[in-house]
C-alpha cells in the first residue's frame, strides 16, 4: 500500500502517514527499522505494509516507494 509520511520524530524513530484517503496513520520505530530507512521527511511517498484493521491497524513497514 502506498501512503505519504506525514511526520517523524528521528529521536524515536516514530511518525505517522497519511493514506491515500487522507487518513493518518501512526507508525513506531519497529516498522520504521523493518524498512532500512535511515531518514524520512514528511511529504516523500512511501510504501507501508499494515496488520489488523479499523482502530486495530498498525503499520509494520516503512520503506520508500520506488517506481
Amino acid at each position: 500500500m502506498q501512503a505519504t509520511a506525514y511526520t517523524y520524530d528521528p529521536g524515536t524513530r516514530c511518525g505517522s502517514v497519511l493514506l491515500d484517503d487522507g487518513t493518518p496513520v501512526e507508525f513506531g520505530s519497529e516498522a520504521f527499522d523493518a524498512g532500512g530507512l535511515r531518514l524520512l521527511r514528511p511529504g516523500q511517498r512511501v510504501r507501508i505494509e499494515t496488520a489488523g484493521e479499523g482502530e486495530r491497524r498498525r503499520v509494520t513497514l516503512v520503506t520508500l516507494q520506488t517506481f
